[in-house]
């Protein structure tokens, strides 16, 4: 070790400290300090960029902190693992660690010119000090890996010897090829030829080749992109090289130094920003940041997703999101003072098949632009949702008929009618302060039952539903059903069947797709797998699914929400396959939505107004795609996205009809009478199952 020390000593003095600066620098302690250094240098997993897929493969997005993809030598030209070799360390396959001819042919140049003008680092240091570079972690670490000192220079010579002891020749260059940097954003050969030439590093042909081998010693300096001649006249040097080296013949040198870069400069997007679907991808990324399994901490799946070279597939349909935001964007402007905003979901399975809205992603707001996800939960870093209107009434619907109450249960719904809170129920060890509650219908009065007073979106007839359902047994339903309500002090009131708590076109998507898949609830996700950097399977994504109600309950919600698009008011939207739906307007028409499915589809489409600052406004006197709006409703205004986005994507699809429902009392009774007159002396005053009464068990 001594003598190893002695030589040592000799070579970091002269290549890294001017000659007169040698003195005091003593073989013994070289000795003592290459004991006291670690014995081997441990690599890690070199950062890659993570790819983001569609549900057909393709490409949707990139994520990366180093542009970079691994192969292996075998995958790389060998005109190109020539070139690098002939320009950066010729003797690598005949020495050790230390060129010491190069070495010491650099140490003389140094001392000749009293300072250090020379390299003599073989591609083993260089790789050490890259490796050190890279895997810094903390300031210190980076400020160690980077300075300019004998310790350094020795550490690195330590590392060296023992990389070579541990490690074949051909590994080496292999993980050199990979860790270098080439300029202009590309690490590792792979992304270089991708990116100069759009070729694989396989294909990399001599004027490539020699291009890319000249630019790790200066990649800034020599970046074709941004100094063409200086990176063609290194790219001369490397190939007067290889000539020099007989590595290529000198005819065939002189030929290729005729020809000009011939550059075919392919950038990589970081980022969802760029993509074909930004806001479906920036979901992505919330939905696998908020996954344990891909790591401890919000930190490291971050990491795991930008540097760990993934695959994720996803649940994308890029026809149904070419669909959506056509649609989208046919209905509101980017810049208009609304929102308008579409997601679908597949029934049965939970993917999420497209989000759209009318915000592009960006940060000019002048432009509209912003990244805020209008689409999705606020748990994933959306906004805050919007109120739902008699969407919600779906949850009420839904809840009478799982409770048993008959189809046929009417009452006469005037407007406005005044209630009494404390006459509904709230769940157990809760209840109502007492306080009238005044309601209005905007589209009717008179005797409603299910089916009418859905069809008919009549407000005091479902006052009057949930008075016998209580709030309770809704609103939980409707968290079973994927509506992530949080705040049971403010939403579970009596007004709960109108559409009081916010919620996302997601959540609505998801919780009508339950009724599509008769009662059969799936999360929402949009990701089926995602691979490592090797092509293993780290995680599948399977369906995550709970029967929340009886199948025989979904199909009657269904042929109740069949009547909306088949002659109520969204029957503009009649499809050519069976659907149903429901509108929604929200007070002071601050929101107007529409929830609908078939059997394959649900999706959910909604149009919110917003002031200047970005709060919920009135969409009263807005100009929306250049119309000034003075009566806003879902049907109107929402149901046309929903139809829009629907018509294309299921044209030429089976008619797959609902199941029809059995069991279920008052199925096809779709209109209501008012009751006989009573014959007794007691009158009528609810009681039986014409007029709303609870059925006898």
């Amino acid at each position: 070790m001594v003598a190893v020390a002695v030589v040592l000593g000799i070579v970091v003095a002269g290549l890294a400290i001017p000659f007169a600066g040698m003195a005091g620098i003593g073989a013994r302690n070289v000795a003592r300090t290459m004991d006291n250094l670690p014995e081997e240098l441990k690599t890690e997993d070199l950062s890659q960029r993570s790819t983001i897929l569609d549900a057909n493969g393709n490409l949707l997005a990139s994520v990366y902190d180093e542009n970079r993809i691994t192969v292996p030598l075998k995958d790389i030209s060998r005109t190109m693992v020539s070139a690098l070799v002939a320009i950066e360390d010729y003797r690598f396959y005949q020495h050790g660690a230390l060129d010491l001819k190069g070495t010491l042919r650099a140490l003389i140049t140094n001392q000749a010119n009293d300072g250090v003008v020379q390299g003599g680092s073989s591609i083993t240091q260089q790789l050490v000090k890259l490796t050190l570079q890279s895997q810094a972690k903390t300031k210190t670490e980076r400020a160690a890996a980077t300075a300019d000192t004998y310790a350094r220079k020795l550490k690195e010579l330590r590392y060296a010897i023992a990389l070579e002891q541990t490690h074949s020749k051909d590994w080496i260059l292999e993980r050199y090829l990979n860790t270098a940097y080439f300029g202009d954003g590309a690490y590792g050969v792979q992304a270089a030829a991708k990116h100069y030439f759009d070729v694989n590093a396989r294909q990399l042909n001599l004027r490539q080749s020699a291009l890319l081998a000249g630019l790790v010693k200066n990649p800034y300096g020599y970046d074709p992109t941004k100094f063409p001649d200086k990176a063609l006249e290194r790219r001369d040097v490397v190939i007067d090289r290889m000539a020099a080296l007989n590595v290529i013949p000198t005819e065939k040198a002189e030929k290729t130094k005729e020809k000009d870069l011939s550059l075919k400069v392919q950038d990589v997007d970081n980022g969802c920003v760029n993509s074909a679907a930004p806001f479906f991808c920036d979901y992505v990324m919330a939905y696998l940041l908020q996954d344990p399994q891909l790591g401890r901490t919000v930190q490291q799946r971050r990491n795991l997703l930008k540097n760990g070279g993934l695959t994720i597939k996803t649940t994308l349909d890029m026809t149904a999101q070419t669909d959506a935001d056509k649609a989208v964007s046919d209905h509101v402007g980017q810049t208009d003072q609304a929102i308008g905003a579409l997601a679908i979901v597949e029934p049965g399975t939970g993917a999420v098949k497209a989000l759209a809205q009318s915000r592009p992603m960006g940060n000019k707001k002048k432009l509209g632009e912003t990244y805020v996800n209008f689409t999705i939960p606020k748990e994933y870093g959306g906004a805050n949702g919007f109120q739902p209107g008699s969407t919600f009434k779906a949850f009420t619907l839904a809840s009478a008929i799982e409770q048993g109450y008959p189809m046929t249960t009417q009452f006469d719904s005037p407007s406005p009618m005044t209630f009494d809170q404390a006459d509904f129920t709230n769940c157990p060890g809760e209840g109502f302060f007492g306080g009238d509650y005044t309601a209005n219908n905007s589209t009717g009065t008179g005797w409603y039952n299910m089916y009418s007073g859905t069809r008919n979106s009549i407000n005091t007839y479902f006052l009057q539903l949930e008075q016998l359902t209580g709030v309770c047994k809704p609103y939980e339903l409707a968290k079973q059903m994927g509506v992530r309500l949080t705040a049971p002090q403010a939403e579970r009131y009596p007004s709960f069947t109108l559409g009081i708590a916010d919620a996302s076109p997601l959540e609505m998507a998801e919780a009508y797709a339950t009724f599509a898949a008769r009662g059969l609830h799936c999360d929402s996700r949009p990701v089926s797998q995602v691979l490592d950097a090797g092509g293993n399977v780290l995680l599948d994504y399977e369906p995550t699914c709970t029967q929340v109600m009886k199948q025989e309950t979904a199909d009657a919600v269904s042929d109740v929400l069949r009547g909306v698009i088949e002659g109520g008011f969204a029957s503009a939207q009649r499809l050519t396959v069976a659907a149903a739906g429901k509108t929604g307007t929200t007070q002071e028409q601050k929101a107007v939505w529409f929830c609908g499915y078939t059997a394959h589809y649900a999706a959910a489409a909604t149009i919110a107004g917003i002031d200047s600052q970005g709060r919920p406004d009135s969409l009263i006197g807005k100009v929306i795609d250049g119309n000034p709006i003075y009566e806003a409703s879902g049907s109107g205004f929402a149901a046309p996205i929903w139809g829009d986005a629907l018509k294309p994507l299921t044209a030429g699809q089976p008619y797959d009809d609902f199941t029809y429902p059995v069991g279920i009392e008052g199925v096809g009774v779709t209109s209501a009478s008012p009751p006989k007159p009573p014959k007794g002396p007691r009158g009528n005053h609810g009681g039986g199952h014409g007029n709303g009464g609870r059925p006898g068990r």
